[in-house]
C-alpha cells in the first residue's frame, strides 16, 4: 500500500473517491505538513501545484515567514497500486510523482469516519500555529505531486484549501461535478478497462 500528500482539490475525500473510484474504505487520512515547500494557483484553474521554496523563492519579493513556505495538506495511507495510477491520470503531465517527507499533525482516521459536516471545512478557518520543527515529531514518507512545468504558470499569489471550499469545490462533487473536464481522462481510463465506477 502507498502513503501519499494531498495539498489541493485531493484534499477534499469525496474528490480522492471520484478519482479512484472506490468508496475510500481503506484509506485513512490525517492533516499533515510539508516544509520548505510553497503551494501556488495554477493560472485560469481552481486547483494549487507545489515547487520547493528554492525554486519559487523568485516569485516573491520578500522571504516567506514558516506559514507561508510550508504547505498543510493531508497524509493519506492505503492507496493500492491502481489507485495511484489512477491518481497519475488525473494529475497529468503538470505533475511528477516524488517521494518527499511529511509530518503528521494529528491521528489517522478512516475517510469513511468522517462526518460529511467536517468535508465542507477540512481545514481549520484559523489554523494552529506551525511547531517548531523539534516539536514536529517523526516525518513520514510519502509520494506528492509536484509541479514539473514552467513555473509562469503559476501566480505568486498562495493558494489556500479554504477559498477553494468556499468558492469552487461545488463544481468538482455532486450535481455541479457533471461538466468538470478534469475528470474526463481518469474517467475515460477507467471505462475502457472496465473498471467500475463507484457512482454507479
Amino acid at each position: 500500500m502507498v502513503s501519499a500528500f494531498f495539498y489541493g482539490t485531493l484534499m477534499h475525500p469525496e474528490i480522492l473517491k471520484r478519482v479512484i473510484g472506490n468508496d475510500g474504505s481503506q484509506l485513512q487520512m490525517c492533516p499533515a505538513l510539508l516544509l520548505d515547500y510553497t503551494r501556488h494557483q495554477v493560472k485560469n484553474e481552481d486547483y494549487p501545484g507545489i515547487l520547493p521554496y528554492s525554486q519559487s523563492r523568485a516569485m516573491f519579493d520578500h522571504d516567506l515567514k514558516s506559514e507561508e513556505n510550508s504547505v498543510r495538506g493531508s497524509l493519506v495511507t492505503g492507496l493500492s497500486d491502481e489507485d495511484v495510477r489512477l491518481l497519475d491520470v488525473f494529475e497529468g503531465n503538470q505533475y511528477t510523482r516524488e517521494l518527499v517527507s511529511v509530518y503528521p499533525l494529528g491521528p489517522l482516521a478512516n475517510i469513511r469516519d468522517i462526518p460529511p459536516i467536517e468535508m465542507k471545512s477540512l481545514v481549520p478557518t484559523t489554523p494552529p500555529q506551525i511547531p517548531i520543527l523539534s516539536e514536529l515529531g517523526n516525518p513520514v514518507e510519502a509520494a506528492t505531486y509536484v509541479w514539473c512545468i514552467s513555473s509562469s504558470e503559476l501566480r505568486a499569489q498562495l493558494w489556500t484549501f479554504e477559498e477553494f471550499v468556499k468558492l469552487n469545490a461545488w463544481k468538482w462533487i455532486g450535481s455541479g461535478s457533471t461538466d468538470n473536464k478534469d475528470y474526463d481522462e481518469v474517467d475515460r481510463r477507467r471505462a475502457m478497462e472496465g473498471i467500475i465506477d463507484a457512482r454507479s
